[in-house]
């Protein structure tokens, strides 16, 4: 039997492992079914501590299945400060003349959109992702790591700025699992082969999706 994905907190014996999906108010904010927080203190609170700057109509996405480490933050576009010219200060959001004489220098300043998380990725301790930033599935970010550009899928960075360190599996493999994709399979289906997505091979997984007619162009 799965762990009811309703559930703020799937481990009733450990308060500091939420399910996401749950907490989110938030119509910025999207996480997939299964995807999980980590923190001993104040996990509930994760929408409001650990997705900072969210002042724009910028989302975050995120997929299912992901694991969140303690720490993890997403710093949306509201971060920013104007660089087209000599001084980074944000007069605008001081009101008043200051806002008056500036605003429509921030309304225009480009942004670089969503930030948008995959299925299945890992998110070590202390990570930080910066506005914009697109991960793909099954990827793993390192603890502490500073995440300013894509990441490829399965890829694993790390680092400040994150540079990818390894793929986890060859091309020809990555493109086997982003087909069968597992996450998307039903509740059931993922139960009874648990065993095989934790430990089997590109190749099983995608035998697995092809026999139930469930892979993706």
């Amino acid at each position: 039997m799965s762990p009811d994905p309703t559930a703020v907190h799937p481990l009733p014996a450990h308060e500091r492992v939420v399910f996401l999906k749950p907490l989110i108010s938030s119509e910025k904010i999207v996480v997939g079914e299964y995807t999980y927080y980590d923190d001993p203190d104040g996990a509930t609170e994760f929408e409001h501590r650990n997705v900072l700057y969210g002042y724009g109509p910028e989302r975050l996405v995120i997929g299912k299945y992901c694991a969140i480490a303690s720490g993890t933050r997403f710093l949306m576009a509201g971060a920013d400060h104007p660089t087209m010219g000599v001084s980074t200060y944000p007069f605008t959001m001081f009101g008043g003349e200051w806002a008056e004489r500036t605003l429509d220098l921030v309304t225009g300043m480009p942004s670089r959109g969503d930030t948008v998380v995959g299925n299945d990725v890992w998110f070590g301790y202390q990570a930080v992702v910066m506005p914009g930033v697109r991960i793909g599935d099954g990827a793993i970010i390192a603890t502490g790591a500073v995440v300013t550009a894509d990441v490829p899928p399965y890829a694993i960075v790390g680092g400040n700025p994150a540079r990818q360190i390894r793929q986890r599996f060859d091309d020809a493999d990555i493109a086997r699992l982003r087909r069968a994709a597992w996450w998307d399979w039903p509740e059931e289906l993922v139960t009874a082969n648990a065993r095989t997505i934790m430990a089997g091979t590109p190749a099983e997984i995608e035998r697995i999706a092809a026999q139930h007619g469930l892979e993706q162009n």
